[in-house]
């Protein structure tokens, strides 16, 4: 990629991203555009859809996410690092408005741009989840498909605004559900504090 090129795909990105959090998933491509200081077709020129720009930016964020729960995999006591991880997939959900139904479409379509990305990122909580379980710390009875809906279900309070307020709350509700009464006390401590500030 030439070097102007490569500037005006990463101005795109920068400014792209300002645009979906205050706009949401739906956010004007035009107005991308606008702010970028480019013309429509240099935008579509490197995201040919809207779907193309999501999974350029949401892709990053969605590794980086991968790459946490490896590590907390083995630098952190098995609870906390499921609800860290928890925490940190709902708040980059909330960070990107709107985006949940973008990623809960991508798991089941391979074709969607989302879907290598979103894939990896469930696998990344389900292996959390597995962890915490063998340890004897979360509950037996859910597996990566319910931890990826309780991602959504969380990630969607905080898109609707009567309910948004209630979000930290629920939050601490349910990461303190999937801890087995009297194991991973820190964790569900940890998630009811982040709740309240």
């Amino acid at each position: 990629m030439r070097a102007d090129a490569r500037k005006n795909y990463e101005d795109l990105l920068t400014v792209a991203r300002t645009v979906v959090v205050e706009q949401g998933a739906g956010a004007s491509l035009r107005d991308v555009a606008r702010r970028a200081g480019v013309g429509l077709g240099t935008l579509y020129r490197h995201f040919p859809t809207r779907e193309a720009l999501l999974e350029a930016l949401l892709r990053e964020s969605f590794d980086g996410l991968t790459t946490k729960a490896v590590e907390r995999e083995t630098s952190a006591s098995p609870g906390d690092a499921l609800v860290t991880w928890l925490r940190d997939v709902v708040t980059m959900a909330n960070d990107y408005r709107d985006v949940v139904a973008s990623m809960v479409a991508a798991i089941d379509d391979e074709d969607s741009a989302l879907h290598a990305s979103c894939v990896s990122m469930k696998a990344a909580g389900a292996k959390l989840l597995a962890h915490a379980q063998a340890e004897g710390v979360a509950r037996t009875d859910i597996d990566g498909a319910d931890l990826f809906a309780l991602v959504a279900a969380l990630a969607w309070l905080g898109d609707q605004p009567a309910l948004a307020s209630r979000a930290d709350h629920l939050f601490g509700v349910i990461a303190g559900s999937l801890l087995v009464k009297g194991a991973g006390g820190d964790a569900r401590a940890k998630g009811a504090r982040r709740t309240k500030g």
